[in-house]
């Protein structure tokens, strides 16, 4: 597992942006598997930047969504295939029909889970996979004990994640859905390159657990240090907890320019 340690959000932005670009150079149908929130707005942004600077195409590109509410029509603003519309596609310039997602309407939900997965692997496999991280270490809905086997399942929320995404949902709790479909850490591992970014002082234990703790499944991002290109992108605040902060500054700072995150 490497670890970067940048200034702040948008410095991690534009280094993961750059990534995705250098890989969509060598091969433009690359498969972006993409998260939702807050954290990986500034590395949609940058490579928006990117796209309209003419720095690289996305003609070619195609996106596979993490998780989706159950429930949850997928034209409701709030569904995170809409959310990913307007923050990712749109602004990249990329078609719907280059997007994968679970269905979260199937009457059958667990087949439909079943055929998401089926379909990552029948794609090819996901290129890089973008994460962020929950206080608790959780990746996607993969929450703290969750098996580092799992595969795309249905998952129920805790009442805390319903109450934070109420804000979404013009503060009413009784909108947020009780249940998700996430790849599970099993499927996500199976990307070719993991990378996840983190930012502010709020989620420093949980990036110390992921990278210095042991793999266990009480910290469901630990399971990255099992994967052989998973990189984790942190500012300053969130790599305070860091006991190695200082090696992998060094690390980074005298790799060779062209090999990268």
């Amino acid at each position: 597992m490497e670890v970067v340690i940048v200034p702040d959000a948008k410095a991690g932005g534009e280094l993961i942006a750059e990534a995705m670009a250098q890989l969509l150079r060598r091969k433009p149908d690359a498969l972006l598997g993409v998260a939702t929130g807050s954290t990986p707005l500034p590395v949609y942004e940058a490579l928006a930047a990117k796209v309209r600077s003419g720095a690289v195409d996305t003609a070619r590109a195609r996106i596979a969504q993490l998780d989706e509410y159950v429930g949850l029509p997928a034209e409701h603003p709030e569904s995170y295939r809409s959310v990913l519309r307007r923050e990712v596609l749109e602004p990249l310039g990329i078609d719907m029909d280059a997007f994968m997602g679970p269905d979260g309407t199937a009457a059958d939900v667990q087949a439909a889970c079943e055929a998401y997965d089926t379909a990552l692997g029948g794609s090819g496999g996901v290129d890089l996979q973008l994460l962020g991280i929950g206080t608790d270490g959780h990746i996607g809905f993969n929450e703290p004990c969750s098996s580092l086997a799992s595969r795309t399942r249905i998952k129920t929320l805790t009442e805390q994640t319903r109450i934070d995404n109420a804000r979404f949902f013009d503060g009413d709790i009784e909108q947020v859905p009780h249940h998700v479909i996430t790849q599970g850490i099993g499927t996500i591992l199976e990307a070719r390159h993991v990378v996840l970014l983190a930012t502010g002082e709020g989620k420093a234990d949980a990036v110390a657990a992921s990278v210095e703790g042991p793999v266990a499944a009480v910290c469901p991002a630990s399971a990255l240090q099992l994967h052989p290109h998973a990189t984790v992108v942190v500012d300053e605040a969130a790599a305070s907890k860091l006991k190695l902060a200082d090696y992998f500054r060094h690390t980074y700072a005298h790799k060779p320019d062209w090999q990268g995150i």
